[in-house]
């Protein structure tokens, strides 16, 4: 239609939409007068008044379909015909309540499942920042080390080189996580927060809501600036909403520093995983990170920052400038930056916080969650085949009335969009109760729950809306197809069933359930992959001892304790802990494997070894106490460990793992060779072997350890070798630290194979997903299954009663029923072992030491959908057992 047709029709389709029984009489009147016209020409030829009417109606057709038909042509009122349609779908509906219950909650199910993990994707990955302005231009910038995949942390120097010179960028603002104690003594009270550059604030577009935030000149200077901000929660609940709280003195790791500000309600930070509960300018950072006074050192590098592109500007253009201003830092300072650069990252790959930790996971969920509703739709599909097979009659009779084939799969594709709407809302509230259970499935850490929130926002009840509309078109087309082949003259006949039903009508059903069959199937290979996986990173070695090894520490910066008092207080404690009944030895340690607490790192030199000119090697590191490798159970193969007199005042001496040796020193026994580290000569005095540091997935790497003395930390981790109990061990440490300082408090005290296991969650959230989801999509393909097998039974009445009446026994019938639900089975996992191998690769990130094409996950899967076949086929076999030939033959 051009526009001048258009144009010209457009009066009449304003009267259709807003007059429309109006236009209802003008048609009938129309045609009324049409055939009285048509009469009165039929009696001018002589025929009766009886046969010229009859002739007339007979040429003109049906009166109801011909005013449908000019309806049709003209276009109709569409809001009244969809108005008419969802009032007869609530009726529909309602006169099947047991249906529209079971499809109802299955599309609950499969949306829920998917609003669900929308809301986790959106409040994690995409927009995990509540109340930070222009998110989606925000990236993390990290640094990065030629060789290396993975990202770095920058330094101080560098990242306000590269604040000054990037051109593409708004804003770049440093946020690195740290943690203190707001008090000390047995109500001591761990606090999380955050390092910041002082124009935090003003670039994420946060203003407190009392005070200020930080001044240019805050970021300057060693500890010269005991100022900070608190989260809205810690004023509320600690301080009791105080509205003058700015001014106000809060001690942190035993520093006084003045409250300046309070950060509005609903904003806890730039980290995904922990709410934040105070923020610290840059300037303070020797307070709260080991090491000492870093923001004038190039080579520590210690800060994860962010950076917030201008409009228009793409990650990938920012990158390339981003880039070559690495390349100059490299340039103009070989001694701590060759073979180094800086990186840019989407906020869903975030490096240094739990997005990127849990990014694999999540991703695995999608997917999950995609199945489990397609299992749903072909749940629900198959129950509207089955009950449009009941309506066969209704069809036939709207049809014979003048009805059209169009206006019939319009009214079913309503039914199937008041499902589905009803299941989105439904979906939407199971969403809104799950938004945080996510956190429920990973461990607190000190007696602190991790804060993962969902994220509801119009992006998800959109997602959900176009899932609505796919349920929509999935669950109606397959009735509405339905109706395309009646046949008004054979609908009306008695047709016989055999026990599969009518070949052509039984495919679809049937298609549909090996669909169910072969998703459900691949999830279970998937979640039982998944749990082989996790059994075996959970048992495999580190390297190191998990059962009867417990780490803990105490808090001497929170304490206000001075290098030399700090040395004195460890000397006591230690000696005191390696004598009480049990302890078999202790040693301390600044960082604990697979722990939260990032090892710190080096640029190396080696004897003997030549790097090339665009490798600086860097390695990290760990500063131990003497016993260390004995108390983790860390074999020594040549040398010695390090010992108390490896102090301050002795010459500088390392460990190194074997797989350093064999980079560096070709295999062969450094001991009594030297190692460059942080600009000064140590000896090497013994190789230990390798083990894990920060994940239990990491391959081999170089690796050393330093004497503790010669680079001191005030708050190491303290590893104790013990037979006793965890709670005795507590307890008796608890005694000996009180017995030196009744203000101390213990950090949280575990075991290494909890370590272990906390290091290990992302796959724990993994496989309880996957299972929790297998699980649902299992019960949902055994309801398919059930359905078709229940339905097959009852519209095989009288072929069963038939056989019966031939001779057939009870166990014939069961294996007849039986056998047909498992050859839909067999279908099914025929097809889901296919495409499972293709798929479980996608899972390499998560899987450990297992393969994706594992062949004892794959039969897990299959007895378990051996078994859920049987069990759903059972009870229609059961009911087939007990026709009544007599009764059947007879009706």
């Amino acid at each position: 239609m051009n526009f001048e047709q258009w144009l010209y029709t457009l009066p009449l389709r304003l009267r259709l939409r807003f007059y429309p029984n109006q236009a209802d009489q003008e048609i009938k009147n129309e045609l009324r007068d049409h055939l009285e016209q048509q009469i009165k020409e039929n009696v001018a030829r002589g025929m009766s008044p009886e046969d010229a009417r009859y002739s007339a109606l007979r040429a003109l057709g049906g009166m109801t379909q011909i005013e449908q038909q000019c309806r049709d042509a003209r276009g109709g009122n569409v809001i009244e015909d969809f108005a008419q349609d969802l009032r007869y779908g609530f009726r529909q509906l309602s006169r099947n309540p047991g249906f529209s219950v079971l499809a109802i909650l299955c599309l609950v199910l499969g949306i829920g499942a998917n609003a669900t993990v929308f809301s986790w994707v959106e409040g994690i990955l995409f927009r995990p920042y509540p109340a930070v302005a222009h998110q989606e231009r925000l990236v993390a910038l990290a640094g990065t080390a030629r060789g290396e995949s993975g990202a770095t942390e920058l330094s101080w120097p560098d990242f306000l080189d590269l604040r000054r010179s990037c051109t593409l960028c708004d804003e770049s603002f440093v946020s690195k996580i740290t943690g203190s104690t707001l008090s000390v003594g047995d109500h001591a009270e761990v606090a999380r927060g955050s390092i910041v550059s002082a124009n935090y604030f003003d670039a994420i577009g946060v203003h407190p809501i009392l005070g200020r935030g930080f001044e240019p000149d805050e970021d300057v200077g060693n500890d010269a600036h005991p100022v900070v901000v608190i989260s809205y929660q810690l004023w509320r609940d600690r301080f009791k909403g105080d509205p003058q709280i700015v001014g106000k003195m809060q001690r942190l790791n035993n520093v006084p520093h003045t409250i300046i500000g309070v950060a509005p309600e609903g904003f806890y930070g730039t980290f995904v995983g922990w709410a934040m509960q105070f923020w610290v300018p840059a300037s303070m950072e020797e307070n709260f990170e080991s090491g000492g006074y870093k923001l004038e050192d190039r080579s520590a590098r210690w800060i994860e920052a962010y950076v917030r592109l201008k409009p228009g500007v793409s990650r990938r253009q920012a990158q390339g400038e981003v880039s070559a201003i690495g390349k100059r830092l490299e340039a103009n300072y070989p001694a701590t930056n060759r073979g180094r650069g800086i990186g840019l990252w989407p906020l869903w790959q975030t490096p240094f916080n739990n997005a990127g930790t849990l990014l694999p996971t999540l991703e695995i969920m999608v997917a999950v969650v995609a199945f489990v509703l397609l299992i749903a739709c072909a749940n629900v599909g198959n129950l509207l085949l089955v009950r449009s097979f009941a309506r066969r009659h209704e069809m036939t009779v709207r049809l014979a009335i003048g009805a059209s084939r169009a206006r019939l799969s319009k009214q079913l594709l309503t039914e199937g969009l008041i499902l589905s709407a009803l299941g989105a809302a439904g979906g939407l509230v199971v969403a809104y109760w799950c938004r945080h259970a996510l956190v429920l499935m990973l461990p607190a850490r000190s007696g602190v729950a991790m804060y993962l929130p969902g994220e509801i926002d119009w992006r998800v009840m959109a997602m959900s809306a176009g899932i609505c509309l796919i349920a929509t078109l999935i669950v109606g087309l397959f009735p509405a197809f339905q109706t395309r082949n009646l046949d008004l003259a054979g609908a009306l006949k008695a047709e016989s069933w055999s026990v599969t039903g009518a070949r052509g009508r039984a495919r679809m059903r049937s298609g549909l359930v090996v669909l169910q069959v072969c998703l459900s199937y691949i999830l279970l290979a998937g979640g039982a992959l998944l749990l082989e996986s996790l059994q075996k990173i959970r048992t495999a070695s580190p390297g190191f001892s998990t059962t009867s090894v417990v780490q803990t520490g105490v808090s001497l910066v929170a304490a206000g304790y001075d290098v030399p008092r700090a040395k004195a207080f460890q000397d006591e404690l230690i000696d005191r802990v390696r004598v009480l009944p049990g302890v078999e030895s202790a040693a301390f340690a600044r960082v604990t494997p697979l722990g939260y607490g990032t090892y710190s790192s080096t640029p190396i030199a080696v004897d003997g070894y030549q790097s090339t000119l665009e490798e600086q090697p860097t390695v990290d590191y760990n500063q131990v106490g003497p016993a260390y490798f004995a108390t983790l159970g860390i074999p020594v193969f040549s040398g010695r460990e390090f010992t108390r007199d490896d102090d301050e005042n002795a010459p500088l001496v390392a460990i190194v793992n074997r797989t350093m040796v064999a980079r560096y020193w070709g295999g062969q026994d450094p001991v009594g060779r030297r190692l460059q580290v942080k600009g000064g000569w140590a000896r090497v005095v013994g190789v230990a072997a390798d083990s894990k540091y920060e994940s239990m997935r990491e391959g081999p790497k170089p690796f050393f350890y330093v004497p503790l003395r010669q680079d001191f930390t005030r708050g190491p981790a303290l590893n104790i070798r013990t037979t006793q109990s965890l709670q005795n061990i507590s307890a008796a440490l608890v005694r000996e630290v009180h017995a030196l300082d009744r203000s101390l408090a213990l950090y949280e005290m575990i075991t290494l194979q909890e370590q272990v296991n906390r290091s290990t969650s992302p796959q724990l959230v993994a496989v309880t997903l996957v299972s929790i989801l297998g699980g649902l999509a299992l019960l949902l393909a055994g309801v398919g299954l059930y359905g078709v097998m229940s339905y097959a039974v009852a519209q095989s009445r009288r072929d069963l009663g038939l056989r019966m009446a031939l001779g057939a026994d009870a166990a014939n019938l069961l294996r007849l029923v039986i056998s047909r639900g498992l050859r839909l089975t067999a279908g099914g996992v025929l097809f889901g072992t296919v495409a499972g191998l293709a798929l479980t690769r996608l899972l390499g990130k998560l899987l450990y030491n297992v393969s994706p094409h594992d062949p004892l996950a794959f039969g897990s899967a299959l007895a378990m959908m051996t078994i859920t076949a049987i069990a759903a086929c059972l009870l229609p076999a059961w009911r087939a057992t007990r026709t009544d030939p007599a009764q059947v033959l007879r009706d």
